[in-house]
């Protein structure tokens, strides 16, 4: 499975550290449009991914625009508080697109009237805001996973014993 993860505007280092550890473990690209909120050799991000930066496939783009234009033959879906269409209806292509926003303000408007049936939220309580970033991209991630049976990753029933025998 090929899942690309997009974060328009990042702005906190310790999100996108959070969320490229996520995309090295279940091998998911990770496409970064700028402007960043911060310095890509930012201690912080560089401690939230720790070791796994080696382990991820990151590109870097000007606009979101160039995004789409690259990938013009794919499927993006845009994660936002405003949808009507949770996460979990969607059945996930293996090699779609799931867009983020930046923490303070979210993905604009205009983007979201322009791709409204492919818009997505994670519910929760009414006035609860929204969830961290990072917390967002790993649920949405692990459904669009578990829909293809975690293709590619160490599932359970493979295992022989347990890591600590």
């Amino acid at each position: 499975m090929s899942l690309n993860i997009v974060l328009v505007e990042p702005e906190i280092p310790q999100n996108t550290g959070n969320i490229a550890r996520t995309c090295a473990a279940v091998g998911a690209n990770l496409h970064l449009v700028r402007p960043l909120g911060f310095s890509v050799e930012d201690r912080y991000l560089k401690r939230a991914g720790l070791d796994y930066w080696d382990w991820v496939n990151i590109q870097y783009y000007d606009s979101f625009n160039e995004v789409k234009n690259k990938y013009s033959n794919s499927v993006f879906y845009y994660s936002t508080t405003k949808a009507l269409k949770s996460y979990a209806e969607v059945s996930y292509s293996e090699d779609c697109f799931i867009v983020f926003g930046k923490e303070t303000a979210g993905l604009p408007e205009e983007l979201l009237k322009e791709n409204k049936d492919f818009c997505i939220r994670i519910p929760m309580k009414e006035g609860i805001r929204s969830l961290n970033l990072s917390n967002s991209v790993a649920i949405i991630v692990y459904e669009a996973l578990r829909q293809h049976g975690f293709k590619g990753l160490v599932d359970k029933g493979k295992l022989t014993r347990y890591a600590w025998e």
